[in-house]
């Protein structure tokens, strides 16, 4: 079992909402909190920095640290990137950098060595082990004021409690995809192995991440988001409801059973999506809100006015 949440300010900014995008993210997934002890995790979109990427990486603790630093910093080097700005927080190094080439071949050239949390013009992915509050405040994810984000608390039961299997997960290979999942594919390895055939690669064996990849690749064939969001409830089998984000917008898919819940509250500039209604009230305390459950194997889609 697990909770998702998502916010999306239709132009930028909302007047309802008085709490930054991080903390109204944070909130719902305390909220919701009886739904995932384990860990959380935010994907954050804020507005680009001209053209450059934001890229974030996991990284040793400790002595390792500054060597897993300088490792990246010299591949990045290799594939002709330039470090413009670098922190560290956490278990994960972030930086941004000037770079001019092909994603999929940067995507390559890196996760061969480094575990590559996400990369995008926008996206920023946190995600850490522990329970929100803890890990916002250690992360400043309440700072965030971004335009949109999705996250995600998880109740780990068939994998370990790690950072990397925490969600969300970004579309390995393509700038700005994200995804959080609540549920279970039962037909993940079939739609993996032809994935694979098309050259995608994979991370984990988390069928988020397989989401994730799943919408990059329709969209990279063509397909509009939305479009991609509606082969999804036919492709792929068992029962979810998920979330996704680009730079401009979030989507949600619900499957054909609607076992696991969702619940939608919209006004004239903001979108806030949660696994629970109570993840809602917690935003707008003590308001009668107009709220929506989808129905079953249904998909929608939201995008940012400016």
């Amino acid at each position: 079992m697990c909770a998702i949440a998502g916010i999306l300010r239709k132009n930028g900014k909302s007047k309802k909402l008085k709490k930054t995008t991080g903390e109204a993210l944070t909130e719902m997934l305390d909220a919701t909190l009886h739904r995932g002890p384990d860990s959380a995790g935010w994907a954050l979109y804020k507005e680009p920095v001209g053209e450059e990427l934001r890229l974030r990486f996991f990284v040793s603790q400790g002595e390792g640290m500054d060597k897993d630093r300088e490792r990246i910093g010299k591949r990045l080097a290799d594939l002709n990137a330039t470090v413009t700005d670098a922190e560290v927080t956490g278990c994960t190094y972030g930086i941004r950098i000037r770079y001019s080439g092909d994603i999929l071949s940067l995507t390559h050239g890196l996760e061969r060595d480094f575990k590559l949390v996400s990369m995008g013009t926008s996206l920023d992915i946190i995600k850490d082990v522990g329970q929100p509050r803890e890990i916002s405040d250690r992360y400043g994810i309440g700072a965030f004021d971004g335009t949109h984000g999705i996250a995600h608390i998880r109740l780990a039961t068939e994998s370990g409690v790690h950072p990397q299997t925490s969600h969300p997960f970004w579309a390995s290979g393509f700038a700005d995809v994200a995804t959080v999942h609540n549920g279970q594919l039962t037909n993940y390895w079939i739609m993996r192995r032809r994935l694979e055939r098309q050259g995608m690669i994979f991370q984990t064996e988390n069928d988020t991440e397989l989401i994730a990849v799943y919408l990059a690749y329709q969209m990279s064939q063509g397909a509009s988001l939305e479009d991609a969001l509606k082969e999804s409830l036919d492709d792929l089998d068992g029962t979810f409801s998920y979330l996704v984000a680009t730079k401009d917008s979030i989507g949600y898919a619900k499957d054909k059973l609607a076992a696991k819940p969702l619940v939608i509250c919209e006004n004239d500039d903001l979108i806030a999506v949660s696994s629970e209604e109570v993840g809602l009230n917690r935003l707008f305390p003590g308001e009668a809100l107009e709220t929506v459950e989808p129905a079953p194997f249904t998909c929608g889609l939201w995008s940012r006015t400016v």
